[in-house]
């Protein structure tokens, strides 16, 4: 369902005619070589595609018009080669939408001490050609990221790499559609928010459907697709004897079958990214669509519980930029604790809806009571998370502005087993500790929602917030929690007075 394939980043460099033509002819190759250099990297997520050099206020205002127009330009990488006097830069730079990152590198690694002359200083002057862009930028108020260091080096490819996969993400989150069925689950406060300034911030749009609109295209499923999606659970899946054709429980796992299958075409008709349920909204289901749900995130559509559209739309951001990397992503919750001095952990947990992507082994496809819903029993897959570092991320509604909080964990293996909890679960540590951590998410206002993820990592989600332009914290190993309310609080001043 995601496919970054036919996406671009533009390679612009900035140059001018002072130094001559032949100088701009080493500049444009090597641009050239510098692009395909990239290219080549395996970090690099989508083709970098060089364009040719701008050298003045015309060409520099038309190709970032042109790139504004192109679908498939998810943003800009700038370079400054020589010295590219940054009042040209104006023009465009207003007129860009698109998200850009500046590149502050040079062609050589090092200096040729034996042979460094005028005409190589005139050539390489990125040291204080990428300065003078920064000025304007700055002077401008654009928001970007800086990458410093040599182009072929490690840390600045990898560095780059997390933002190309933002700026896919915030491309893919413009006019992409976010289906609630049903409202937000009713008396929770965190779960809502504004959608208008939702979607002028982040371009996603928000749209709730009646559970009558779901129940058509569930009702319309016909027997063949249940059989060939039942066929399918148990040649995926280690599927208990009970659901199997001639188990008592066999019609329920082809009602959740039936469910997941009608999800998907209305998903699919309505050209949607993501979705929300509420077990408080069923009318016309015959079980929680728990199953479905878990694979939808599997193939990719964002999730958030309860009506819970920002979450729903932020895993769906985090999915697009987890693509191609090792370990999932998945809608979560911090569940209950484990408050035993000196090995303090949270189980995180939903009722039924968390991603098989973050499973360690086969899951296991179970049907159990739920006591929630006023529905029979629904089938869902039971696993436990892959032990290894992951990260959990919250976005809010201040009122005035949209917060990002960010906290690392350390996922572990149960301590034990857990033989009555048939759920989805994942045990982690988070970062520094469990006391510091829920202190402080807690005096940011993260929601009890969160996406979570052993593929996304922290600065690929700061990039992100960076190109939305939205408040970002992080609780991390160095948090103090006197600095993050200090931080809280210069956050405040500055957003009121935006």
């Amino acid at each position: 369902m995601i496919d970054l394939s036919k996406k671009g980043v533009w390679f612009i460099t900035g140059s001018q005619h002072l130094y001559g033509e032949e100088a701009l002819q080493t500049v444009a190759e090597d641009a050239q070589k510098l692009t395909q250099g990239l290219n080549e990297a395996d970090k690099i997520p989508v083709q970098i595609k060089y364009k040719p050099v701008v050298t003045n206020r015309g060409a520099i205002r038309e190709i970032c018009q042109e790139a504004n127009k192109n679908e498939d330009c998810i943003g800009l990488i700038t370079w400054m080669h020589t010295f590219s006097p940054a009042k040209m830069w104006i023009g465009g730079l207003r007129a860009l939408n698109k998200p850009f990152v500046h590149l502050h590198t040079q062609f050589n690694i090092e200096i040729p001490w034996q042979e460094i002359d005028m005409d190589f200083m005139n050539l390489n002057q990125s040291a204080h050609g990428g300065r003078e862009f920064g000025f304007i930028a700055s002077r401008m108020e654009k928001k970007r990221k800086v990458v410093v260091g040599h182009w072929q080096e490690n840390e600045v490819q990898e560095s780059l790499a997390s933002w190309i996969r933002a700026a896919a993400a915030h491309h893919d989150a413009q006019g992409a559609r976010v289906a609630r069925f049903g409202d937000n689950m009713r008396g929770v406060a965190v779960t809502e928010g504004d959608k208008v300034e939702a979607e002028m911030k982040f371009g996603y749009v928000v749209d709730a459907f009646g559970l009558g609109d779901l129940v058509e295209y569930v009702e319309a499923v016909s027997e063949s697709e249940i059989k060939k999606l039942t066929d399918e659970y148990e040649q995926r899946y280690k599927v208990e004897e009970t659901l199997l054709p001639g188990g008592d429980k066999h019609q329920s796992l082809r009602e959740a079958a039936r469910i997941e299958m009608g999800m998907r075409k209305f998903l699919k008709d309505g050209d949607f990214k993501a979705f929300t349920t509420n077990f408080e909204n069923l009318h016309g289901l015959k079980q929680l669509p728990g199953l479905a749900v878990q694979r939808l995130m599997k193939d990719g559509y964002g999730f958030g519980a309860e009506g819970d559209w920002k979450t729903a739309a932020l895993l769906r951001a985090m999915k697009v930029m987890g693509i191609g990397l090792k370990g999932g992503t998945s809608f979560m919750e911090d569940y209950t604790y484990h408050l035993v001095p000196g090995e303090m952990r949270v189980l995180g947990a939903h009722m039924l809806e968390v991603c098989e992507s973050i499973s360690e082994d086969t899951p296991s496809m179970e049907i159990h009571p739920l006591d929630i819903g006023d529905r029979p029993d629904p089938v869902r897959l039971v696993f436990d998370a892959t032990p290894g570092p992951g990260i959990n991320a919250s976005v809010i509604d201040l009122g005035d502005r949209f917060r990002m909080v960010l906290n690392p964990v350390k996922v572990e293996p149960p301590h034990k087993d857990l033989p009555k909890l048939p759920v989805a679960r994942a045990l982690w540590k988070p970062l520094p500790d469990l006391k510091t951590a829920a202190r402080a998410w807690i005096l940011a206002g993260a929601a009890h929602h969160s996406g979570f993820s052993q593929a996304v990592d922290d600065e690929q989600l700061k990039d992100f917030a960076r190109i939305a332009d939205i408040e970002c914290v992080i609780i991390d190993q160095d948090t103090e929690i006197e600095d993050f309310q200090k931080e809280l609080r210069w956050n405040q001043l500055y957003y009121k007075n935006k």
